[in-house]
């Protein structure tokens, strides 16, 4: 049975979205902290496990009779690797075979801006160490998150960002749940890391000319100064902790960190991971 934490946000439904369709729900568990959200997954014949990461009682419960956990990182707590590693210890001492976590695809983990990110593979190490068999899925940046950079308005205002010619590899967080299902299903043997990213990575000034041609407005992008950025943030009413993780993302996008570009994707889903054009047409419906 494989048990798929985190089971009620947005990458774990699509990976329980490809598992249900290619896997009976019995061989299906789904970690959860409010059950009122996983009622339609309880319907569909899913095994219903309760539990959070701070509370190593219910993870013990929770890791009966699982073969392999599908650990998807916790948000962003201060105590976020010791959760980690709460769900990691369960999981060896309920006899789990396997815990495939859900990693980040970073150039050089050793310069990182944002330190926030320094816990995934801290969580590595950890994992590594434990003595269990592991699955290690470094994701890129979800193209996903690109209207929550550029904001609401732009196509009015254009993107305006402190990031530099920094590129991303973007891709579609559902192709990278629908990756994950595909190999927790086909169970190859052997510890693996996998690195999901799009088939080409991307400049903001990439990104600009994408919503340009799909909105048929002009679209520029203007590299800002971090100063600025900030204090357009602070004036908005974003807290201190927000804006400085913000400005992290940008800060190792300027830097490179999110250009790692790999095979990997391609080759789980069996076709190329869509691509900027397209995702920008299906994130902004344009």
């Amino acid at each position: 049975m494989i048990l798929v934490t985190g089971a009620t946000g947005h990458l774990g439904a699509a990976v329980l979205q490809t598992l249900l369709h290619h896997t009976p729900a019995r061989a299906v568990a789904a970690l959860v902290r409010d059950p009122a959200k996983a009622t339609d997954l309880q319907a569909r014949g899913v095994s219903i496990r309760v539990g959070s990461y701070t509370d190593p009682a219910s993870l013990n419960q929770a890791m009966r009779g699982i073969d392999t956990v599908l650990l998807i990182s916790g948000g962003g707590d201060d105590d976020g690797l010791q959760q980690h590693q709460n769900v990691i210890d369960a999981a060896h001492r309920a006899g789990v075979r396997r815990v495939a976590y859900t990693s980040r695809a970073l150039q050089s983990p050793a310069t990182l801006a944002n330190e926030l990110m320094v816990r995934h593979f801290q969580t590595e190490d950890y994992l590594q160490a434990s003595g269990l068999g592991y699955l290690i899925f470094r994701n890129i940046l979800y193209m996903d998150t690109l209207p929550l950079f550029t904001g609401p308005t732009v196509l009015e205002t254009g993107i305006n960002l402190p990031a530099g010619p920094g590129k991303v590899a973007y891709a579609l967080r559902r192709e990278m749940g629908e990756a994950m299902a595909r190999v927790l299903l086909e169970n190859p043997g052997g510890n693996r890391i996998y690195h999901f990213t799009g088939a080409a990575a991307y400049s903001f000034h990439d990104v600009a000319a994408a919503l340009t041609q799909a909105s048929g407005r002009p679209v520029a992008y203007t590299d800002v100064e971090p100063e600025a950025f900030a204090a357009g943030m602070r004036q908005r009413g974003v807290p201190e902790l927000a804006i400085a993780r913000t400005l992290g993302f940008l800060t190792d996008i300027k830097h490179g960190q999110e250009e790692v570009v790999s095979t990997d994707l391609a080759t789980v889903l069996g076709r190329q991971p869509t691509g900027l054009f397209d995702g920008v047409r299906q994130l902004y419906t344009l």
